[in-house]
């Protein structure tokens, strides 16, 4: 059984005096950065004074710092910049001032796990890695309610590094929900993997896949649209209520028979050896030095993928189908200027 710990687990005068770095403003940053100073921690954010992320949090009131000055100062530099920037932010701007009673923290252990980031053994390492975007950590936090999270702890030079990482979840609201341990190891791979296989690629391709198949039997884009992506919004709420089961007592007896009956032939033992390879490559390492690869050398491939993706027949569909909807909530970030401005690629042209 999953060690769970809740609010009464963490002390937050554990935080009191001590000062926190969230080094990036991003999605999970501003998150973090805002609900630990509604908790009464002393909080700074670390990123480049001219960036817009630095006039963001200056326009919230919060102390804005160079990441040099952060990891000099804090006691707690919390890493949320994207995975594949971190170690070069480190190496450059936090490694040589790091110092002995310090904590390192992440929300993923991508770089830790995979060896992208090499603490100093003076340091704790810990993570606090909340299951849900930075919008919903935030907005529950608000809510007073808080997303779950789970705990790991890569290095603990103080004896302390578990008690500090609690602390720090309860100043940031996901102890209200809980917070199951786990390792950096557990942690990295169980993600990767849910993302590749599960949340996106396999839903991504999944949904694509019908789409097409039935756009080229013939049917209108637009229901295929609402069939095979629009409605899938209110089965995941089913399934993320109540579970498989509460959505198959929510749906008809012919689609809860559909499932039973079809759905193990399009998720078939081929689709399971195939998830096997993807975490067997997760496991190895493969996947990392792939995707670190590709940053390195420019992210050509990335960005080719994005722009024919952002420019398939089904976002076209969709974009023009959303429109209607007056009661759909417009996203805060909008598609790639570069993917928007690819040219389109119809059905059997040609690149």
């Amino acid at each position: 059984m999953a060690n769970i710990y809740y609010e009464q687990h963490g002390d937050l005068t554990l935080l009191k005096g001590k000062r926190v770095a969230i080094v990036g403003y991003g999605s999970q940053g501003h998150a973090h950065a805002l609900n630990l100073r509604d908790s009464g921690v002393d909080v700074m954010v670390a990123c480049y004074p001219a960036s817009p992320s630095a006039e963001r949090a200056k326009a919230a009131g919060l102390t804005i710092r160079t990441v040099e000055e952060a990891a000099k100062l804090a006691d707690f530099v919390v890493m949320l910049i994207p995975d594949q920037t971190q170690k070069k932010v480190y190496q450059e701007s936090i490694a040589p001032h790091l110092h002995s009673g310090q904590t390192l923290m992440f929300a993923h252990g991508f770089n830790i796990h995979f060896g992208q980031v090499v603490p100093p053994a003076s340091v704790d390492v810990s993570m606090i890695a909340p299951k849900g975007p930075g919008h919903r950590v935030r907005e529950l936090y608000v809510e007073g309610v808080g997303v779950p999270a789970l705990l790991a702890v890569h290095q603990d030079a103080s004896g302390r590094a578990t008690q500090n990482a609690l602390a720090y979840a309860r100043a940031l609201g996901a102890l209200k929900a809980g917070v199951i341990g786990t390792t950096f190891k557990e942690e990295t791979e169980s993600d990767l993997f849910g993302e590749q296989t599960v949340l996106c690629g396999g839903v991504s391709s999944l949904v694509k896949a019908s789409f097409e198949t039935l756009v080229e039997a013939g049917y209108q884009p637009e229901i295929a649209y609402f069939e095979c992506l629009h409605e899938l919004k209110l089965i995941v709420d089913l399934i993320y209520q109540g579970g498989l089961a509460y959505m198959r007592y929510s749906v008809s007896d012919t689609a809860e028979y559909g499932d039973y009956t079809r759905g193990p032939r399009v998720v078939d033992s081929h689709v399971r050896e195939t998830m096997r390879r993807i975490l067997a490559e997760i496991q190895s390492g493969a996947f990392a030095k792939e995707w670190m690869g590709e940053n390195e050398a420019g992210r050509a491939n990335f960005n080719r993928m994005r722009a024919e993706e952002a420019n398939h027949e089904i976002e076209v569909v969709g974009k023009r189908l959303r429109e209607m909807m007056a009661f759909l909530s417009k996203p805060s970030h909008t598609a790639p200027p570069a993917a928007a401005a690819a040219p389109k690629v119809r059905k059997g042209q040609k690149k």
